[in-house]
């Protein structure tokens, strides 16, 4: 099987409106860029979007909010975009907020085939309401789902032919799990090598993981927050 696209365009053709979509990255670090600059330009809308952050007003899922291209975020940390902060206040935005470990968690689950998980985190809090809870051991737990999506976006460092994956630093946080938590997996990276140029040992996301791949350009790489001695 071919997994090789020429860009991001190509990847992004066959997204519809209404996609649930995992997007790698923690903050501005290991974004899927090219995939969510080419969602944006194709105007797929309707989006829900799973992401640990909102991205920033101006950059990464921050011109999806901007374009109204996404009914619902289900994010962990969401303090660095306006536009998000007043979509959700108006409720023009579904917002689901899950503890980030939780999150993390719920998509490994989904990528394990593990069906639920009991955690203490968010017993007792709006969190826990509507779900199962358990006493175990004398302490007190909730049912958390897995959570899975139709398409998962991965940026990764660099990546062979057939799909494997390797992360740098930061990136690493959350792209690994969502590689394996849906039904179709995109992998933009860096760098693009034929198969066998990348050691078997420093793969992270196995090519098994990978349904489409292509090697993007230009890439920003911001940072979020910029401090700096006086």
């Amino acid at each position: 099987m071919n997994k090789v696209l020429a860009h991001a365009e190509a990847a992004v053709a066959r997204i519809p409106d209404g996609a649930t979509i995992m997007m790698g990255g923690f903050g501005l670090c290991g974004i899927p860029e090219r995939l969510i600059a080419a969602l944006h330009a194709r105007g797929t809308k309707g989006l829900t979007v799973i992401s640990n952050n909102a991205g920033v007003d101006d950059f990464g899922i921050g011109i999806l909010l901007k374009a109204r291209q996404v009914r619902k975020m289900i994010s962990t940390y969401v303090g660095e975009n306006k536009e998000f902060e007043r979509q959700f206040l108006t409720k023009e935005l579904d917002v689901e907020l899950v503890p980030q470990g939780t999150f993390a968690e719920r998509i490994r689950a989904a990528g394990a085939g593990i069906g639920g998980f009991f955690t203490p985190t968010g017993y007792g809090t709006l969190v826990a309401e509507g779900k199962e809870t358990r006493t175990i051991d004398g302490k007190a737990y909730v049912l958390e789902a897995p959570l899975r999506a139709d398409f998962a976006f991965v940026k990764a460092w660099k990546g062979d032919r057939d799909g494997n994956l390797v992360y740098r630093r930061t990136a690493r946080n959350f792209n690994p799990v969502m590689a394996t938590a849906a039904d179709v997996t995109i992998a933009e990276v860096e760098h693009l090598v034929a198969p066998g140029e990348i050691d078997p040992d420093l793969v992270h996301t196995p090519g098994i993981f990978v349904r489409y791949i292509f090697q993007g350009e230009k890439y920003e790489k911001r940072i979020e927050k910029r401090t700096t001695r006086k």
